[in-house]
């Protein structure tokens, strides 16, 4: 059997790290495309040495531009190599654009298409991470949901080819804290101790695009770092973002992006997670750490319903502050776990082998 995997961004990497292991130790040929959607040495290449993913057969190259333009390349470019490979599936994660023009190039020539990740709803149609996973989810045969929500979302759509696995997410956190050695010693090179900060990661189009709203974050951020340590590991577009709109720290401890590795320490250590990442709010969630959702909906609304996450529209700098402030020493219901037993990827490589058996 023969499947091609499509990836683009790091949360795809991070997934598709444990998923690929077990489509291999099953015999399952995986040839994997890699779109270029996040290209630099930070948001790539590291991942691909780190979570030791094989090399992608085909790397594409393509990113920047409009969506449209974007997905429209990455479409054109996959028919192509759809066409050379034959698979039996394809397999997309998700909801980014390289997720939506895999999906869109399989099913035109009739690929089957497992979609992992699918059935999460924002029910924000502004949002373009809602378009493609609504999309995409139309047009896959497999549906892999990571909870009982999505089960319900994708069953009120009138689609029930759907498979509950658990996080693969989660999966990842376990694996790679299990293997990672290092532990708080990564914290050294960014002057921080266990325990005593917060980590930050800002990189949606909705917050980074909008000057009013990034300038409330920032000031937040920036405020906050007075009091306790805020490391922020910049995206390229919130660094460009920032560097355009003459927003220059002098608190906030600032970085390139890092490593897997490196991010599930920050994670694992801090004393709050502050994010606009829907993979960052989960990761809180797994190291048991309270969150707050700089957005105006998220689509892991179980974990606000818990009480481990809260969501704070960046609209005022002193709301921002005040809300993080709160809940500095704000845990959760310690009994509830939505996403599994850490066991989605052997839940998924399974399903494939007998689906097409």
């Amino acid at each position: 059997m023969k499947i091609v995997t499509i990836i683009g961004a790091r949360p795809q990497f991070v997934k598709s790290a444990v998923v690929s292991k077990e489509l291999k130790k099953r015999g399952i040929n995986e040839v994997i495309i890699h779109t270029g959607q996040h290209f630099d040495a930070n948001m790539s290449d590291i991942f691909f040495n780190e979570l030791k993913i094989s090399k992608p057969k085909y790397n594409l190259g393509i990113h920047g531009g409009g969506h449209g333009e974007m997905t429209g390349q990455m479409l054109a470019t996959i028919e192509k190599i759809l066409v050379q490979e034959l698979p039996d599936l394809i397999v997309v994660y998700g909801d980014t654009n390289s997720t939506l023009a895999g999906a869109l190039a399989a099913v035109k020539l009739h690929i089957p298409i497992a979609h992992i990740e699918s059935g999460l709803r924002s029910f924000n149609m502004k949002m373009p991470e809602e378009v493609n996973r609504i999309l995409t989810d139309r047009v896959s045969t497999l549906l892999f949901t990571p909870t009982q929500l999505g089960i319900n979302n994708l069953a009120k759509e009138g689609i029930s080819n759907v498979i509950w696995t658990g996080d693969v997410m989660y999966d990842s956190v376990l694996h790679f804290s299990e293997i990672d050695n290092k532990g708080v010693s990564r914290l050294l090179p960014f002057g921080l101790k266990k325990g005593d900060y917060i980590l930050a990661t800002i990189h949606r189009a909705e917050n980074t695009d909008d000057s009013k709203r990034l300038s409330t974050i920032f000031s937040a951020l920036e405020s906050l770092a007075k009091k306790i340590p805020v490391i922020l590991p910049l995206h390229p577009r919130t660094k460009k973002m920032l560097l355009d709109s003459n927003l220059v720290g002098k608190n906030i401890v600032m970085t390139d992006p890092v490593g897997y590795l490196d991010m599930i320490a920050l994670e694992r250590h801090s004393k709050l997670i502050v994010t606009d990442s829907g993979g960052v709010q989960k990761e809180a969630f797994f190291f048991k750490k309270p969150c707050v959702t700089l957005r105006d909906e998220t689509e892991w609304v179980e974990l606000i319903d818990s009480g481990w996450n809260v969501l704070c529209p960046p609209l005022d700098k002193n709301n921002v502050e005040e809300t993080i402030i709160s809940r500095l020493d704000s845990l959760g219901d310690s009994n509830f776990n939505p996403y599994g037993l850490g066991n989605a990827a052997e839940i998924i490589a399974n399903s494939i082998l007998h689906s097409f058996q």
